[in-house]
């Protein structure tokens, strides 16, 4: 024991953990080769719970050890009859112990037990030793025992009688008999060669029918306890009249093997006692006597035949032979003797029995190879190759077996686990005997294999795409992300949270922990944030946590929230003007309206009509293209002024619109123009106004001479920035990239005016200044006098 635990704590100074299972097992085994057996004794009929051993102080254990070490008492066989306290180190008996009862057959009874330690293994071999104690009293077979007796019987005649039984052992047992005084008979006690008392009463003197037909003789039997037992039988003399012989068997002593589990009614032996006598007193009759009440029962005698057969189930492992003594009488009461000895031969007929001593019902799946998951020890009853075991493992587990001591085996594992292809083990060990028929038994051991933190989570996407519509109300739900993990409990219990970024802001969207939902935290604008991208990462409870990472690509729908933008005419100018000579044919293009819409799709394709004219009929408006034309040709009854509203609406649903207004005027030339308005102006001097319009319309020219130079030279610098920096001009705020306008690219239109004439005409002219992508205006401080796409 002390160095057991020296190399215990050694182990543990050195924290070298392969170090310390070596020195345990081989401490284990200097132990149990060296470690003698503890040997008690008690008295029978010791009642419940008493005292047998302090096993704590004989192995000089310390108290505080026995609970830690799991200390446990284990007896052989199924019952347990000794119960150790591991508080107070002390074994005592469960339950009240009957000799008689557990050693019925054996002069000696001793139990075996094994004291277990778990932590570490350790077995400890002790015997208790049931003393004897005289509680039992002599008993005769029969309380009056009859026999005939001729008279002529001589003197120094013998008559056997029947023994008594006393189921104390020892000093204990029958000791002594004595025959209440008498004039004719003594008592003679002699020893057979097992060992047996037999009793014999003497004649002492001759019988006389005529004088005493009948005697009663007292017989007792006294045992050697303090204070002795005894018991006694009446025996009762019938004196008859003369019979001169007596039976005479073929044998002094019938041997015979047999074998246990024999069927019932078989024969075992047949005595046969002969008597030369005529009549009655040569007819035979036999019967057992001296024979213990157990031969009774499994043997039956023919009392006229004199065969033996089995009468009750005969176990080896019970008794290993039968002593009978069969009487054979004649009719003149006559009697002789013959020993029967039947010796009961082994038979495979107990299977083994597997007791499990210790059992780890749940081990980690990394455990090492060749962890201990279990003890159990194997044990078969019958003698020879019938009691003789191996076992065995049915089918193919990671586990195997190896033999220890005494019967001992520890089930291992042999290979690495994992829980996540197999969760658990139901091992079936099959222990089985040598007999020639083998007998086997079998134990079902559920080995349950706990998780380890060994597999990460797993997303079912690499990549989640989710869509929502701009103008979502806040903590909307728009999807769920799911990732799955392998371990079990905590250790596949996933946690979702978003990656965050140095640098970047926070992003509009939110994961829920638990569950994986998504959520967009504020409403969204389409126009600012079409699609964006979040990293999410899954990460389970295990300790430390083992982590995946999956992308969420966030989509903006579009909706229709802003209308039609009008680019030409200007929304700010109260009409726009536009002059139309009055031999324009019909289709002749009078003006375009330009306009944009911020939204994508249909919500930002754009038609176009014309809601009002002074003139229904004289304009129309292309339903695409926004270009106003006339609708025929213009007559001299048209009015000179006509006003236009055109309707523009976008394809959202529900659709959006804007108005445009053009103010028209039909004009023969720019002098009838001129007197037009002059006749409308107030009257002055002839010469005044005049002077006065010419003035103006020589500044005009001059300011659009110098406005087109200025424009040209503005043009020439953002196209060289321009082509620097790639970059494009910027929308106004209600203006997108996707928005298009509605005017082609295929040419551009120009108003020139000529110089010293009144008159106005349209011409197509190379362009004055950089086309725009369709929809967009011209950047600041640049201006244009016509409309490019």
């Amino acid at each position: 024991g002390w160095l057991f635990w020296r190399a215990m704590a050694s182990g543990r100074r050195s924290g070298d953990r392969k170090r310390q299972v070596i020195l345990l097992i081989l401490c284990v085994c200097v132990c149990q080769s060296g470690a003698e057996t503890l040997r008690y004794s008690v008295p029978e009929e010791m009642e419940r719970d008493s005292f047998v051993a302090n096993i704590a102080k004989d192995l000089g254990v310390p108290l505080s050890q026995l609970a830690a070490r799991k200390a446990r008492v284990v007896s052989e066989g199924n019952e347990q009859l000794f119960r150790l306290n591991q508080n107070t180190g002390v074994l005592t008996a469960k339950e009240s112990l009957d000799r008689e009862e557990i050693c019925p057959q054996s002069d000696t009874c001793t139990l075996v037990f094994k004291i277990f330690f778990e932590n570490p293994l350790q077995l400890i071999r002790g015997e208790v030793e049931v003393r004897d104690v005289n509680d039992n009293s002599p008993v005769f077979p029969e309380k009056e025992m009859v026999l005939e007796i001729l008279e002529t019987a001589s003197p120094g005649s013998r008559f056997p009688l029947e023994s008594a039984q006393d189921k104390d052992v020892g000093i204990n047992g029958l000791q002594n008999y004595s025959l209440a005084p008498n004039p004719h008979f003594s008592l003679a006690i002699g020893t057979a060669k097992d060992g047996v008392k037999y009793l014999e009463l003497v004649l002492q003197r001759q019988l006389d029918r005529e004088e005493q037909g009948e005697l009663n003789l007292l017989l007792t039997a006294t045992d050697g306890g303090s204070p002795p037992r005894s018991g006694t039988a009446q025996v009762r003399i019938v004196v008859l009249d003369a019979n001169d012989n007596i039976p005479v068997f073929e044998r002094e002593t019938y041997e015979v093997r047999l074998a246990e589990n024999s069927p019932l009614e078989q024969l075992v032996v047949r005595v046969t006692a002969a008597d030369p006598d005529e009549g009655s007193n040569g007819k035979v009759r036999y019967a057992f006597t001296q024979t213990s009440e157990r031969s009774r029962q499994l043997f039956q005698l023919n009392p006229a035949t004199g065969e033996i057969r089995v009468a009750g189930k005969l176990d080896f492992e019970e008794a290993k032979s039968h002593k009978m003594v069969v009487k054979a009488t004649d009719g003149g009461g006559l009697s002789a003797h013959c020993k029967v000895q039947v010796e009961v031969l082994d038979v495979n007929d107990n299977a083994p029995e597997i007791a499990l001593t210790s059992l780890s019902a749940s081990i980690p799946e990394d455990a090492p190879p060749r962890t201990v998951v279990a003890l159990f020890s194997v044990r078969d009853r019958d003698s020879g190759d019938n009691g003789r075991t191996e076992c065995s493992i049915d089918g193919d587990l990671p586990f195997s077996l190896t033999p220890t001591f005494d019967n001992y085996y520890e089930l291992r594992t042999n290979a690495a686990l994992d829980r996540e292809r197999t969760a658990e083990y139901n091992i079936t060990i099959t222990a089985t005997d040598w007999g020639r028929k083998r007998l086997s038994s079998q134990e079902s051991i559920f080995v349950q294999i706990s998780d380890v933190n060994d597999n990460p989570p797993e997303f079912t996407q690499e990549i989640y795409t989710m869509s929502v519509t701009e103008n979502n109300s806040p903590m909307l739900r728009i999807g769920s992300l799911k990732a799955t993990d392998a371990d079990a409990g905590i250790n596949a219990r996933v946690n979702y949270a978003l990656m965050r970024q140095e640098g970047k802001e926070q992003p509009e969207v939110s994961v829920n922990a638990e569950n994986g939902d998504v959520y967009i935290l504020r409403p969204l604008d389409y126009e600012k944030v079409r699609s964006f991208e979040v990293t999410v990462r899954a990460a389970d409870g295990g300790s430390p946590p083992l982590s995946a990472q999956a992308v969420l690509h966030i989509v903006v729908r579009d909706e229709n929230d802003n209308a039609p933008v009008l680019l030409h005419p200007a929304p700010e100018s109260s009409a726009a003007g536009e002059l139309v000579p009055r031999w324009a044919p019909s289709g002749y293009l009078v003006a375009k309206v330009v306009a944009v819409d911020a939204d994508a799709g249909q919500n930002a394709w754009l038609s176009y009509e014309l809601a009002k004219a002074t003139e229904p009929g004289l304009f129309r408006v292309g339903l695409h293209s926004g270009e106003v034309r006339t609708a025929r040709a213009v007559t001299e009854r048209d009015a000179a002024r006509q006003r236009l509203i055109v309707l523009v609406r976008d394809r959202g649903q529900p659709s959006r619109s804007a108005t445009a207004t053009l103010a028209v005027a039909l004009v023969d030339g720019f002098s009838e123009a001129y007197l037009r308005v002059r006749e409308e102006a107030p009257a002055a001097e002839p010469d005044g106004p005049l002077t006065l319009y010419l003035i103006a319309s020589l500044v005009c020219v001059s300011a659009l001479f110098l406005a087109t130079a200025v424009a040209a030279a503005v043009v020439k610098v953002r196209r060289a920035r321009r082509s620097e920096t790639e970059t494009l001009p910027t929308f106004p705020t209600t203006a997108t990239e996707s928005s298009a306008g509605s005017l082609p690219r295929s040419y551009v239109y120009d108003v020139c005016f000529a110089a010293g004439t009144v008159n106005s005409e349209f011409r197509f002219l190379r362009p004055l200044f950089p086309c725009f992508p369709a929809g967009l205006p011209p950047g600041p401080g640049e201006q244009r006098s016509s409309v490019c796409s």
